[in-house]
């Protein structure tokens, strides 16, 4: 009886023991590894954490990726343990399901009779696709819901055939964004039986209502085999004509690749070649002549210092372009003339503001410029004479859905304080009507919103946005999260987040830096930021945290910064190179180990971006701020929270386990106060597709840790 009681409190013992949560992080085996650059040599303690895709590998994978595995279940397991028990978590996580489950309206289509819409209501993980038509009731067109009951597989994109009776659509599974396309029969539900796979790209569907041109992957595992194909209706995808690939373009075939824009009756190919991500080449073809193998390449825009994108009305390509003009302007291509090459400047470039988008509608020109940041959006004619603004329902973030041959149009609108609304816009009168918008259920007007701006270290007029409710103190003692991306031209506009209004209702400030790098002032704005001018976006980002500490919002115990992608590779060198700046730091889904990077998936896509290491010019500045190299042990970092996607087909989850590995092992902080986590998420990729209740999951790791480190009441 004795010896049984002891085994029994022994029992109990270890029970109580494992449930508690570990102050340090599991330990990480360092396995010394060295390669050469440049003469110079590299040693990685935490190589092995890329696993076997890493190009030195052989001969012992399985197991290597099964000892990667258990490592990463064990951070897994550690970064629960933290995070689930922070105080306020439950109510946070309870009131983000309830935000983040409003309904969720898709920007509607129109074709033929029908009016094709998504919807993801409530609770659902997914979006559905429901058709209509006048005179008869919404119906449900596609549940992808019912067809994976774990959430996991994500309706990419949809498009309709001319008349609205077939609708090509695109799904993918678990993040992965290794889109399939279908087709559906739209008075009957029925799915046809093609499927093409290879990334699928949303299609382009000729006016005969049985073609469609389609962008995709010749080899599926391939990111660098982009392929052009026109698919017809009932034909087995391996028949399809191939009209341009890009592994015939030989060393072309490591760019972005290539884009179709295609003349709806079938008669133009014009293919957008990217050779960098502010740069891109564009030819065109007679697409019959392609097809009886006859394709003569044409030249409009090659070799030059531009990106171009447009669409094709009446024999005449309408080309919004950087060429020339940093902010861009619309020029008018003649694919019928003799010289095509030469071109009618439409619309001009302005200097107080950049043109986003162009689009197609009777007898005119629909343009969405961006102004500090902000949308605007103005009407041509095809003469490109003004034709007035379209009056939006304030400053915020808008864009507008055209088609060529109806003067109805779809707008959609959000702001900081208002989520997504959509209108019908009739263009002719200008006028609008709301169509559909969610109910909120907390009130957003004791939310001040603003825009303010600040200098970089370089003299550099940079804008920010600020939220947070009305009264604020500015004595310092606020906690505030500043948001950045800075990077291949993508503009961050202001937009309804509701994952940190109760951030903001709490006496949060949330602050969005509109860094260099991006697009908001032109291609000279994004091209100040790329290569080897890749620290201003870095200094860009101080300069916006010192903003806020010189004037009152906050104080570096109460800073937390926060970036994803691009933006966690921003927040992966700020907590390197100005440990001492932020208390906490989100670095999601992040590029890390910029020596190597370019090796992994679809990496070699952002060279143009970043530079490559093994350029022996571009390895000085890349090294100068690469984040993994960066960590020196010793250091008091502040707590971070890295993350990462088993399945992310962009950024491979081994920037975030070495980073991970190397923190814990270099902090001088205490890891029961300031750690550091990594959750790597073994059912989604990059961010994209995700269900509900993952996001929910997410959200409330996020803003409950930042919470936690920077002094946030939750309860």
């Amino acid at each position: 009886m004795r010896t049984n009681a002891l085994t029994q409190l022994l029992i109990a013992c270890l029970s109580l023991m494992t449930s508690i949560v570990s102050a340090a992080p599991p330990p990480t085996e360092q396995r010394m590894f060295r390669y050469e650059l440049h003469g110079e040599a590299i040693t990685d303690p935490y190589h092995w954490l890329e696993g076997s895709d890493a190009p030195e590998i052989a001969g012992e994978e399985p197991e290597l990726d099964a000892q990667v595995s258990r490592w990463t279940d064990a951070q897994n397991g550690y970064t629960r343990q933290v995070l689930d028990g922070l105080a306020g978590r439950a109510a946070i996580e309870a009131e983000l399901e309830q935000l983040l489950s409003l309904d969720a309206y898709g920007t509607p289509q129109m074709a033929g009779e029908w009016l094709f819409y998504t919807v993801r209501r409530g609770s659902q993980a997914q979006p559905v696709l429901y058709v209509e038509s006048e005179g008869a009731a919404a119906r449900v067109l596609l549940d992808v819901n019912t067809l994976d009951p774990t959430g996991l597989l994500a309706l990419a994109w949809y498009r309709p055939n001319a008349d609205g009776s077939l609708v090509a659509f695109g799904t993918y599974q678990a993040g992965d964004e290794q889109t399939t396309a279908h087709i559906l029969n739209t008075a009957t539900g029925e799915w046809l039986a093609d499927e093409i796979d290879g990334r699928v790209a949303a299609v382009d569907w000729l006016d005969d209502g049985r073609h469609f041109v389609v962008r995709r992957l010749s080899e599926p595992g391939n990111p660098y085999s982009g392929q052009i194909t026109l698919h017809r209706v009932g034909r087995h995808p391996s028949q399809d004509p191939v009209l341009f690939d890009q592994y015939a373009e030989g060393p072309l075939a490591t760019t972005w690749g290539p884009y179709p824009v295609v003349s709806r009756d079938g008669r133009w190919l014009v293919v957008i070649y990217f050779t960098g991500t502010d740069s891109n080449d564009v030819w065109y073809y007679d697409l019959a002549a392609a097809l009886r193998g006859e394709a003569q390449r044409i030249d409009l825009i090659v070799g030059e210092k531009a990106l171009t994108s447009g669409f094709i009305e009446n024999d005449t390509f309408f080309a919004l372009t950087t060429w020339g003009a940093s902010n861009k302007r619309v020029l008018a291509f003649d694919l019928t003339a003799a010289a095509p090459q030469r071109y009618v400047e439409l619309i001009a470039a302005r200097d107080d503001a950049v043109i986003d988008e162009i689009h197609a509608a009777p007898g005119r020109i629909v343009v969405e410029y961006l102004a500090d940041a902000y949308t605007r959006i103005e009407q041509f004619d095809r003469d490109g004479a003004a034709l007035g603004v379209l009056e939006l329902p304030g400053i915020g973030t808008a864009s507008i859905a055209t088609q060529p041959e109806r003067d109805t149009a779809w707008l959609r609108f959000e702001s900081f304080s208002e989520p997504e609304a959509i209108y019908r816009v009739d263009l002719p009168g200008g006028t609008r009507t709301l169509w559909r918008r969610p109910d909120l259920s907390v009130a957003t007007d004791g939310l001040v919103v603003k825009q303010v701006f600040y200098a970089s270290p370089d003299g550099t007029r940079v804008p920010m946005f600020l939220l947070h409710r009305e009264g604020l103190k500015l004595d310092g003692n606020n906690p505030t999260v500043l948001y950045g991306y800075g990077g291949f031209d993508i503009s961050l506009t202001p937009g309804f987040n509701e994952m940190w209004l109760p951030w903001v209702s709490r006496g949060g400030v949330y602050a969005v830096a509109n860094l260099r790098g991006g697009g908001e002032y032109g291609a000279d704005w994004h091209r100040a930021g790329m290569l080897e001018n890749k620290q201003n976006v870095f200094d860009d980002f101080y300069a916006a945290a010192q903003w806020l500490i010189d004037n009152g919002y906050t104080r570096s115990e109460r800073l937390g910064i926060r970036g994803g992608s691009n933006g966690g590779l921003l927040t992966g060198v700020a907590i390197t190179q100005r440990p001492a700046l932020a208390a906490a730091a989100i670095v999601a889904v992040p590029l890390l180990d910029m020596l190597r990077y370019q090796h992994y998936l679809m990496a070699r896509y952002w060279v143009p971006e970043y530079g490559s290491a093994e350029d022996p010019a571009q390895f000085e500045f890349i090294r100068a701020y690469s984040p993994y190299q960066r960590v020196v042990p010793g250091t008091k970092y502040p707590a971070v929270l890295l993350t990462a996607g088993e399945n992310d087909t962009r950024v491979h989850p081994l920037h975030a386990r070495k980073m991970a590995a190397a923190l814990q092992a270099a902090t001088a902080s205490d890891p029961e106060t300031d750690p550091i986590l990594l959750w790597v998420d073994r059912s989604a990729g990059h961010g994209q597709g995700k269900p509900l209740k993952l996001r929910v999951r997410d959200a409330a790791d996020q803003v409950a840790f930042v919470a936690w480190q920077l002094g946030l009441a939750l309860d």
